[in-house]
């Protein structure tokens, strides 16, 4: 039997799928490219020089989706596919509520009719809105500032209303924090075209001379140093956490919600410091005006998902901050090897 991994070219796809492969699953990836590049599919073989059928196709698309299962045998899906990006929600709310909200649907529709009732959601910590409190637990209120907030907390609901009448159904629902880093290899890792939407890209890209400086969007909030608190994790240890929620998929029924984040909040100065400190590049930033909708502190209390699924963070911000700079100075020497190349 095979895990199905939806956008699974993507940056947390991808490292998800090698640790998957890492661990002796089988799996079937699928992906359309809005959000990737069929470069990480390969990569994902390189790393673990292991094969595994690949499909570029568009969840909207029934069809093509039911060919997927056809021609597998999935008992269980880890779902990451869908557009993601905060501020393009806001400025495109009907594209996102309908990528988001309809594939899913079709997705389970077809996942039932080949009898595969086992889900991992990727969900995120957007669903509890501004927190009254630090650190987050997963019975917080759950409310959204943006579309695509929205679309994963619809999603969450509607996952749990299929459990209720459907006892065969198991569903976890993953709400993680702020995933950084790359794999050690330097072959996978986070590099969004033009200004990145995330702070660990933003910072590579200054660190590289694609950009001058980072902005730095508020220093006067109620943080240690003025700059917003968040709890980064690594990529990695996303993507162990999602090997570990697809065991205990198969191990119970239901629909359930586990935060995997550090328990740690470190403010934006602490990743431009650490990062100096762990790759001795400096990082030239300015103080800009706060973004609406930022909200001054949000980190995880992850205590149920050791306690539930055996899982807990194992790298250090230092590490962090090291394999995503590891990961663009590689791309580089790929990039610049390809261009010598063609002349």
């Amino acid at each position: 039997m095979s895990v199905l991994i939806t956008g699974g070219a993507g940056f947390i796809g991808s490292h998800t799928c090698v640790e998957l492969l890492q661990a002796g699953e089988e799996i079937v990836v699928v992906d359309n490219f809005v959000n990737s590049k069929p470069a990480a599919v390969e990569a994902v073989k390189t790393i673990t020089g292991k094969d595994f059928p690949f499909y570029e196709v568009d969840l909207l698309d029934e069809e093509g989706l039911e060919r997927v299962f056809s021609e597998n045998q999935i008992d269980c899906v880890i779902h990451f596919a869908g557009l993601k990006a905060v501020g393009e929600s806001v400025q495109q709310p009907l594209r996102y509520y309908h990528n988001n909200l309809t594939g899913s649907l079709i997705l389970c529709r077809v996942m039932e009719r080949h009898g595969c009732k086992r889900m991992v959601f990727s969900s995120s910590a957007t669903v509890y809105g501004n927190p009254h409190t630090v650190p987050i637990t997963e019975d917080f209120p759950l409310s959204t500032t943006n579309p695509y907030g929205s679309t994963k907390l619809m999603l969450e609901r509607i996952f749990g209303d299929l459990c209720v009448p459907d006892p065969e159904w198991s569903v976890t629902l993953l709400r993680y924090f702020n995933p950084i880093g790359a794999h050690e290899s330097g072959l996978i890792g986070e590099d969004p075209n033009g200004i990145p939407n995330n702070l660990m890209p933003y910072i590579c890209q200054v660190a590289a001379g694609k950009l001058d400086h980072l902005n730095v969007f508020g220093n006067d909030y109620p943080t240690h140093d003025g700059t917003g608190v968040r709890d980064y994790i690594h990529v990695v240890d996303l993507a162990k956490g999602h090997c570990n929620a697809v065991r205990y998929a198969r191990q119970h029924t239901g629909c359930d919600a586990i935060n995997l984040g550090t328990g740690k909040g470190y403010s934006v100065l602490d990743i431009v410091h650490a990062f100096e400190t762990a790759t001795g590049v400096k990082v030239p930033y300015e103080i800009a005006p706060r973004r609406a909708g930022d909200i001054p502190t949000c980190y995880a209390d992850p205590s149920k998902a050791k306690r539930v699924l055996g899982w807990e963070a194992k790298y250090g911000l230092e590490d962090m901050c090291r394999s995503a700079w590891n990961y663009i100075q590689k791309k580089q020497e790929r990039e610049g090897k390809e261009r010598r190349s063609e002349d």
